[in-house]
């Protein structure tokens, strides 16, 4: 199992669909769910908050979990696993909603996904600048490839039928059922199961059925092209308790669909897919269930299933289409309804029948094939196993299974599955295994206890034949077998995709049984051994002499049981056709004919070889021992004949130099056949143990060169030559053998005749062993290697007892050194006496050089000596010392020829060296003027506009530390692009990884070899090394052929004793001021249940320890810790400085996050000069003031003298000479101090590395950054932090006071917002009495991250036309950070935090309109956010307001209110209505003022319309008030505003109307008074 972590950082969310939501992210992987704190009332909210999910599982399964982010109401966006380095950075994953596939995109969130194992670093790009990251269309979470532009589709596999189900529990059930029912039912339920792109579909259960038929098919609705590449199609058995799988296959869609232009979606079959698993026996505990899972290699046939896939791309825009992403699963028709074929037969079981049959299915026509199989030999049986009944199993799908329904053979006839009868021409019949035949052990094997046993195969080999029925799909494997022939040939293998998606004939397994357990086993894809008329067709295999070696199944094939093999069988198979079957033995060795009685085949005469085995040495091979070395020997295995080398005790690179000689072995089959295509030679390598048996070590495979007796032995194929065979234990590489191997035949009349003699024993001490013969062995030279033993460091205790008086021995070829004793280790660890050295004769070719080894060894009382540890330097081409070539600008140190430029290919341009360096120094001078040049011009045009002077000059004294820091990393990607450092006239060169990465671990002279004692972990475990690691021994080799030219010798101040180490410095102890400088720590692993930590700092370096506990910072895994600490040490016995971040709890001990260990002495010594990094410029006082207690000119003058050249000369007009060439300075540089020539000087030190012979790139001024590792999850990053050490020797001048990089304290700012008018604004309200549309405008306002302190103006009612006037104030007092341009909030996460809790959140700005309701929830109408370093500028007028500065937000020029103080305009109100499209709801005119805490405390006003400096009352229209507190005037203004002409018609008429009536009634008395004329 693997130990993975995955990181996840959710950033930010945008353009969320929804009014006014609360989002909360929730990320899922597998079980496992995680949540951001929630974000109030905000469609863009952001969290930069960082989750770490631990696994410890097989990477398959790992990499089949669904990664899925949901937003508060869930939209999730699955992805399957990241890139191909395993990680996206600043992505924007598209959110998309499960159950209504035709709502298009919901919103975007930014992340961070990376998954890492032991070992892994993360990759963390520099930031780019903020605008590329907000593109979203152009940082989408897809791996390459996937458009953009993804569309739903519907995924259908259909699920027909299978075949050959195990019988699950036969043995105990269906017996006990038998006894009780008295009837035999099939014993399983299977259903078949489908997981996608974390979804899962079932068909229906089919009861009791080894042929089930389910016509049934499951739907997925997913996005195309899927983020999830493979599905999972799984047999499973339906149980009461629980289901087990009986078999799965993945179905990878890459391979079933085309993207070219002639492309087409995946599609697959209806095609036959083989599953393979475990043994098809059944036990109630099943071991090796895994490989039912799909987890690892199955070792036999399962069962098979008829499956098909098809994509259909939806119209999301058409009604009828079901909008929902759940999983559907519907029955079909079945096969044959579909293939248009009605009248066809099925057949599911063939029943033969006399006279020759063809069936035809829908699936292919069912064609009688032919497995033919003959073992030649059979060797290397384990002893285990030797000892009883020994026979083999060979099945292709269920034919030939000896468990699955064989039923009792008659006497007549073996009966084989479905009871087809085996033809009689066969005479005899056999069953389908072979004859049991006893082991017995040969002579040659009793050797070191540990024997292997073969078979007695030798005139008759056994053979094996299997019919059996397919349906015939070959042209599928022919083609596939095509492609394999063409990729061989071609060198690129990558082109041609070997494995075919739709199988056809199952692979052939072959499994050795001992007393009828199955024990061993080989697999054998049949396409390798398919025969064809055709030759391209063929399998590769077919009709061949093959080697097979079998392997314990499942896991007990890994670790130390399954590396040893459990048998090699040399095989012959062929599988075609019945029909073609007369071809069958065409591959055979000639002189094997068929005998029909016996069904074995007897060879012609042998032919007889001698085999030499010409073992010469090893190298590199497993520690099996407890002392971290091993005693090596080889056993070498050809055909069933071994024999052993010496064993030489206590090394990792034995030198054997030994001959072997295999005599009469006798090998079946035709000579020339033989000298084409040899048996396998297998060589195992032991470690010989006192006690026990021999360990394993590793094993390598080999073919022997041929020799027939009527070839000549001579050039160009005799002698053959050393090669080297890589070794392998279980899948790891455990070492190189150097050996060669030659067959020669013998003359059967006189043996030994013809062949090349042999030289007797040559070294007497050795006795009868032969030594490689002379035109085999390498070619030996006189060298003579130099040890500069400088100290040990580090090394730990050896059986409890401290190492006192250490010695280093250096062996090589048999020949070696000692260094002196140190005397006292604790005192002084470094050597006395630092150069020696001793001669040595080894190979011309440098390929076969042997390793040399360095032994520590402590001497303690009465004369004994114990190991403490040792190291091999395998190869010793990179300390071959070449003379410094005259006319190169390469730096040739002593001792290495090290060229520092090309161990940094990142940093350096090769085009830097094709320039002079005058010109180059100077291009760069001129182009930084131009640029100001330009900058002047711009803002003069800017001026005549007359328009307020944008750009403001930047202060030198707002400078500091940081600026220089935040220049660094802004610049890195355009930098990194030029001329790597030579450029930075920005600041500081901040390195994406440790300074030893960029600069070769600072070996440039010195040398650190880790020394290793114990036993060497397995597997994965190869991680662990590191605890093997006993300490570490520092100094250098230097080898060269003997004599060596003079005229190196005849230098100036060479001294001869020390060789070529010459100018090295003396390593007495030396005390040193170390000045650590922490910046920030990025990424840590969460530390509490909250998913944060409380990280500090703690700095050790020999007895010093400072931890910096008291400064911890609260709840965060980005910290900024900004430290500098100041430690003397004595170097060398202080030299490793140790920084950790710890994580702070308030009961209990503190958890250690992670830790980084620095070497720092070989930086002291470095000629990198790792000290103090240059600066790019030289400045007396400032931010940027020289670090160095040397100035430049006293730097370039040290290094001319050591490296032996002439003094620098500085000349008028800015310039300077050294080693012969003239560097340029700009003229007028001229600083304070009113000197040039530290410039000058400076420009060389930047150019040292062009300086010929003793130049070297030069460290500049630099923060790097470190992987913070924890022992306890070793390999695994926890973390990173930046940093960098400047270290001052004692005995020079004192250096100035350490850098101020405490962080940036944030700014006190105060925005102050005035809301002046609303226009446009949607109306939402019907009115009371009215109808009419109005709405009750406010607004409301806040800072992102700020919610709790939202304002809103009053409220402005009855807007009838969406015109609202406020003349309001919202004050926004707030911290910020102005260089890394975010806001700092610091708060309580919760009443229980003990402490506050500080986040870093960007400027922005949010208003929203609002409609008021009295007794519902006021409505949203829409927002605008500002981003206030980047937002378009308003606009002058209501009118010149559009939807376009929202759509068209990145085309538009935009305006930072930090540095435009005051901004007034028009800007538009947005919201998306239900086809997800944005729209203008409303305009808002605002004012928007910037101004520092002290200015705004020298001018205060008041919120709202409130004193100080109060707003005058808006104009409001009479409407705008409340009817409930003014009725006649709400009267007046809704009613007799709106129907006064039809009140007063009303009114008229009513007059009229009285007038009328009044008129009527009294018309009758008057008309009464006028006729009687009262």
């Amino acid at each position: 199992k693997m130990e993975n972590d995955r990181l996840i950082t959710v950033i930010e969310a945008r353009q969320l669909v929804g009014l006014n939501m609360d989002p909360v992210v929730c990320v899922e992987i597998g079980d496992d769910k995680k949540y951001t704190s929630m974000k109030e009332s905000t469609n863009c909210p952001y969290y930069n908050e960082y989750f770490v999910f631990d696994f410890h599982v097989p990477p398959d399964v790992m990499f089949d979990k669904i990664i899925k982010l949901s937003v508060s109401k869930p939209y999730p966006d699955h992805t399957s696993s990241p890139a191909p380095e395993h990680q996206f950075y600043h992505k924007w994953a598209m959110m998309s909603d499960p159950d209504d596939i035709t709502a298009g995109c919901k919103g975007y969130i930014k992340c961070d996904i990376a998954v890492v194992g032991k070992g892994d670093t993360i990759k963390t790009p520099h930031k780019a600048n903020e605008t590329d990251e907000d593109d979203i269309e152009g940082n989408l979470l897809l791996p390459e490839g996937v458009p953009v532009e993804r569309q739903w589709a519907r995924f259908y596999v259909k699920i027909y039928r299978a075949e050959g189900l195990p019988k699950m529990n036969t043995n105990i059930m269906a017996n006990v059922k038998k006894a009780f029912i008295g009837e035999s039912r099939d014993l399983v339920d299977p259903y078949v199961q489908v997981q996608f792109a974390g979804q899962k579909g079932k068909t229906t259960v089919q009861k009791s059925s080894y042929e089930p038929i389910w016509n049934e098919q499951i739907i997925f609705t997913e996005m195309f092209p899927p983020l999830c590449k493979r599905m999972k199609v799984q047999i499973r058995d339906s149980d009461k308790v629980n289901d087990v799988a009986i078999g799965t296959h993945f179905i990878d869609l890459r391979k079933i669909c085309n993207e070219g232009d002639k492309g087409f979606l995946p599609t697959m079959g209806p095609a036959w897919v083989n599953m393979y698993g475990s043994t098809r026996q059944y036990t109630l505990m099943d071991e090796h269930q895994d490989l039912n899972e799909g987890l690892g290699e199955g070792v036999s046939f399962r069962a098979r299933l008829l499956v098909s896939v098809a994509v259909e791309i939806l119209d999301t825009t058409s009604t009828e289409i079901v909008s929902s992403t759940e999983v559907q699963v519907e029955s079909v028709s079945n096969i044959s309804e579909v293939s248009g074929q009605p009248c066809i037969v099925m057949c599911y079981m063939i029943e033969p029948f006399k006279g020759q049959f063809k069936v035809n299915s829908a699936t292919g026509k069912i064609e009688e094939f032919f497995l033919f199989g003959s073992f030649l030999e059979a060797t290397m049986i384990d002893r285990k196993i030797g000892d009883k009944s020994i026979s083999f199993e060979v099945t292709i799908g269920n034919y030939g299974n000896q468990i699955d329904g064989v039923s009792k053979p008659s006497s007549a006839k073996k009966r084989k599955k479905d009871g087809e009868s085996e033809e009689e021409d066969f005479g005899a019949i056999l069953p389908n295994t072979l004859l049991s035949l006893c082991a017995f052990v040969t002579d040659l094997m009793v050797i070191n206890g540990r024997n292997y046993f073969h078979l007695p195969y030798f005139e008759k080999k056994p053979c094996i034949y299997i019919k059996s029925w397919w349906q015939d799909q070959r042209r599928r494997l022919y083609n596939s077998n095509i492609m394999d022939k063409m990729a061989d040939k071609l060198v690129s293998l990558s082109l041609f995709p070997s494995q075919r998606p739709q199988h056809s004939i199952p692979d052939i397994f072959i499994w050795m049984m001992s007393n009828n357990k199955r024990v061993a086993y080989a697999r054998i894809p049949s396409k390798d051994i398919l025969y064809s008329i055709v030759d391209e067709e063929t399998g590769k295999d077919c009709g061949k002499v093959k080697a097979a070696f079998l392997r314990l199944p499942g896991k007990k094939g890994f670790g130390p049981a399954g590396w040893t093999v459990q048998a090699k069988l040399e095989l012959y198979l062929w599988l075609g056709l019945n029909k073609q079957r007369k071809d069958f033995l065409c591959g055979l060795p000639n002189g094997f004919e068929e005998t029909k009685a016996a069904r074995t085949g007897p060879g012609l005469q042998s032919q007889v070889f001698q085999l030499r085995a010409h073992m010469y040495q090893a190298r590199s091979l497993f520690a099996a021992d407890s002392s971290g070395l091993s005693d090596p020997f080889a056993r070498v295995f050809f055909s069933s004949h071994s024999q052993v080398t010496e064993v030489l005790s206590e090394t990792l690179c034995p030198t054997w130099d030994q001959l072997l000689v295999f005599d009469d072995v006798e090998l079946f089959g035709e000579a020339s056949e033989l000298r084409d295509d040899p048996p396998i030679i297998v060589v195992e390598i032991y470690d010989q143990d006192t006690v026990g048996k021999a360990e394993f070590i590793g094993r390598a495979f080999a073919k022997p060169i041929t020799k027939m007796c009527d070839e000549h032995y001579g050039p160009p194929r005799f002698p053959p030559q050393l090669e080297y065979y890589q070794l392998y234990r279980g899948n790891n590489t455990a070492g190189d053998l150097l050996a060669a191997f030659e067959l020669l035949q013998v003359r059967m009349n006189n043996a030994g005749a013809g062949l090349p003699p042999i030289d007797g024993p040559t070294d007497p001490e050795r006795g009868p062993i032969l030594p490689v013969p002379l035109g085999i062995r390498p070619v030996l030279s006189r060298y003579r290697i130099e040890v500069l033993f400088w100290g040990l460091r580090g090394l730990k205790r050896v059986n409890l007892a401290l190492v006192d008086r250490p010695r280093v021995d250096i062996e090589c070829a048999g020949r070696g050194v000692q260094s002196a004793l140190i005397q006292n280790y604790k005192k002084n660890p470094n050597f006395s006496c630092l150069v020696k050295w001793f001669e040595v004769d080894l190979p011309e070719n440098e390929l076969l050089h042997p390793p040399l080894n360095i032994r520590v060894v402590d001497c303690r009382a009465f004369g004994r000596y114990t190991l403490v540890g040792s190291h091999a330097v395998t190869s010793l081409r990179r300390f071959i010392y070449s003379p410094p070539d005259k006319t190169s600008n390469n730096w040739a140190s002593a001792g290495t020829s090290f060229s520092a430029v090309s161990r940094q290919p990142n940093m350096i341009s090769a085009d830097i060296f094709n320039k002079p360096v005058s010109a180059f120094y100077f291009d760069t001078l001129c182009t930084q003027k131009e640029v100001e040049n330009e900058k002047d011009k711009r803002k003069k045009k800017k001026k005549k506009k007359g328009e307020a002077e944008e750009e403001e000059e930047t202060d030198e004294s707002t400078l500091d530390w940081w600026s220089k820091y935040f220049a660094s990393i802004e610049t890195h990607m355009e930098v990194r692009a030029l001329y790597s450092h030579l450029l930075l006239t920005c600041g500081w060169w901040v390195y994406n990884q440790e300074l030893e990465d960029e600069y070769g671990n600072f070996e440039d002279w010195l040398h650190t070899f880790n020394l290793y004692r114990g036993k060497a972990g397995d597997d994965d475990e190869r991680a662990l090394d590191d605890d093997r690691i006993v300490g570490r021994f520092k100094g250098s080799l230097c080898m060269y052929k003997v004599p060596l030219s003079e005229e190196i010798t005849r230098d100036a101040g060479f001294d001869p004793n020390m060789g070529m180490f010459q100018s090295i410095p003396h390593n007495d102890p030396i005390n040193v001021l170390v000045r650590v400088y922490v910046v920030r720590a990025t990424d840590l692993h969460p530390a509490d249940i909250n998913g944060k930590a409380d990280p500090y700092v703690v700095i050790k370096l020999g007895k010093s320890d400072f931890r910096d506990k008291e400064n911890y910072i609260s709840k965060q895994l980005n910290p900024v810790f900004g430290k500098s600490f100041d430690i003397e040490a004595t170097f060398p016995m202080e030299s490793m400085l140790t920084v950790s971040v710890y994580d702070w709890d308030l009961v209990g001990t503190d958890d250690l996050i992670g830790e980084t260990k620095i070497d720092l002495e070989n930086r002291f010594y470095s000629k990198h000069r790792a000290t103090c990094g240059i600066s790019s410029t030289y400045s007396v006082n400032g931010y940027n003031v020289w670090r160095d207690p040397m100035k430049p000119s006293q730097i370039l003058a040290k290094l001319c003298k050591e490296g032996k050249l002439e003094a620098p000369q500085y000349g008028p007009g800015g310039k300077v000479k050294v080693a012969n060439r003239i560097f340029f300075g700009a003229a007028e540089i001229e600083d304070e101090s009113g000197r040039t020539e530290e410039h000058l000087a400076l420009t060389v030190l930047r150019h040292w590395e062009e300086i010929p012979r003793v130049g070297c790139p030069l460290i500049p001024e630099h923060v790097e950054t470190r992987p913070l590792l924890n022992p306890d999850k070793p390999g695994i990053e926890q973390g990173r932090i930046e940093m960098w050490v400047d270290m001052f020797s004692m005995d020079m001048p004192a250096p100035g006071p350490a850098i101020d990089i405490s962080p940036r304290k944030p700014k006190s700012f105060e925005l102050r917002v005035i809301i002046w008018n609303t226009d446009d604004v949607i109306l939402e309200d019907d009115g009371f009495m009215t109808g009419e549309k109005m709405s009750d405008i406010y607004v409301r306002g806040w800072l992102k991250g700020q919610q709790e302190d939202k304002q809103d103006t009053d409220v402005h009612y009855h807007s009838l036309t969406g015109e609202g006037n406020f003349n309001w104030r919202f004050v926004y007092p707030f911290e910020y950070l102005m260089a890394e341009e975010k806001i700092v909030i610091s708060k309580k996460e919760s009443m229980f935090s003990w402490d506050e809790t500080e986040y870093k959140i960007p400027a922005r700005l949010t208003l929203q309109v609002w409609d008021a309701d009295h007794f519902s929830a006021d409505d949203f109408l829409g927002a605008i956010e500002l981003d206030l370093n980047r937002f378009p500028r308003g606009a002058k007028t209501a009118k010149q307001c559009s939807i376009n500065m929202v759509r068209k937000e990145l085309q538009l020029p935009t305006i930072s209110i930090f540095k435009q103080k005051r901004v007034k305009g028009w800007w538009p109100f947005v919201a998306r209505d239900e086809n997800d499209e944005i729209e203008l709801t409303g305009k808002v005119e605002a004012e928007l003022h910037l101004m520092t805490a002290e200015e705004a405390e020298k001018s205060p006003v008041g919120l709202g319309r409130n004193e100080p400096d109060p707003l005058e009352k808006p104009n409001r229209p009479d409407t705008s008030l409340m009817w409930f507190l003014s009725p006649l005037r709400s009267i007046r203004y809704f009613i007799w505003h709106n129907y006064r002409w039809l009140i007063l018609k009303i009114l008229g008429l009513a007059l009229l109307l009285l007038m009328l009536g009044v008129f009527l009634y009294s018309l009758p008395g008057y008309l009464v008074k006028k006729m009687i004329g009262a």
